[in-house]
């Protein structure tokens, strides 16, 4: 007996057919880039652990804004590096903090680009942890207030939606109370629902000069080897009010990110961190790797396990090679 040729074959022979069935898209529409913003004026200084990622000045956000919005990256996350710090973080919600100067001046700049806030303390304390402490041990229920005064100062100031990153018990349903008791409704809560204590967080702990002074995050943030977890963590914040639920770090969880795909219906979003990226770009610059087709292969996977908006250091570069197609 003869068989035919295996017909999916027949559909790779040249692009269009090859476009034609493709499963898995990737839209500049649906990346999020990152941007870190400092003091001082007409600064803009390259992270060395993160090549091509800069910190900026307030008055270098305009350009950088305009720069995503010509290659359809349409939303950002900001995070701040304060001029001073201190033990419980109050920098995080000063009215005229780096990044509430940063929301107002782009969306008077430039007012159709989204802006997401990471409402966290860990760059705001002088010790680097993402609570207030007693001793050395974080106080989740102390630090709750905190946060959520945080995130009502970011709504305040303009932005779109707020990003808790710091991982306390209960601090969906705090930051959805303070906000609907001042009447922002209206704002979304992306949450880090998922965030594993991992060791490819260094290069961001480079850029946003936040590593702890002592011990670790284990305490409060998730151990690598759980993924039963990952559900029982989403499900609470899920109950207390949040709009989308993320995973991170990414690539190495990509089975978190399709478990929490199969489990829940709201969006799910995926931060592909500062390590994932820092070892691409350091494979590619000693010529290991094609760092644009390995750049896209991994963010292909992200979305193929079921993000639907990927925080991404790379989104200018990737919608850069998806424009010129």
């Amino acid at each position: 007996m003869v068989f035919p040729e295996y017909r999916p074959r027949r559909l790779r022979k040249n692009n269009a057919f090859r476009a034609l069935i493709r499963e898995t898209e990737l839209s500049p529409a649906q990346f999020v880039y990152p941007l870190f913003v400092m003091p001082g004026k007409n600064k803009r200084e390259e992270i060395s652990s993160m090549p091509g990622v800069f910190r900026l000045t307030v008055d270098q956000l305009e350009k950088e804004a305009r720069e995503c919005l010509a290659l359809g990256v349409n939303s950002i996350i900001l995070f701040g590096l304060p001029e001073s710090k201190d033990a419980v973080g109050s920098g995080a919600h000063a009215k005229n903090g780096i990044i509430q100067t940063a929301i107002r001046e782009i969306k008077k700049k430039v007012p159709e680009m989204l802006i997401i806030t990471d409402v966290c303390l860990c760059e705001y304390t002088d010790h680097g942890h993402c609570g207030c402490l007693i001793d050395e041990t974080v106080d989740n229920d102390a630090t709750l207030e905190i946060l959520a005064k945080t995130a009502l100062s970011h709504a305040q100031a303009g932005a779109d939606m707020v990003a808790p990153s710091d991982m306390m018990d209960g601090r969906v349903a705090e930051i959805r109370a303070c906000l609907d008791e001042n009447n922002f409704e209206s704002i979304p809560i992306m949450s880090y629902s998922v965030k594993y204590a991992s060791a490819f967080y260094g290069p961001f702990r480079d850029a946003a000069d936040c590593a702890p002074q002592f011990g670790d995050r284990r305490s409060y943030q998730m151990d690598p080897a759980n993924s039963r977890e990952a559900l029982r963590e989403a499900t609470l914040d899920v109950d207390e009010g949040a709009d989308i639920l993320m995973v991170k770090p990414a690539v190495a969880y990509l089975d978190i990110i399709s478990r929490l795909r199969d489990e829940f219906d709201l969006p799910i979003a995926a931060y592909h961190v500062s390590g994932e990226y820092a070892m691409i770009k350091a494979a590619a610059e000693k010529g290991w790797i094609d760092g644009d087709r390995v750049m896209e292969e991994t963010l292909l996977s992200i979305k193929r396990a079921g993000a639907d908006i990927i925080i991404t250091y790379f989104a200018k570069d990737m919608a850069r090679i998806l424009k010129n197609r």
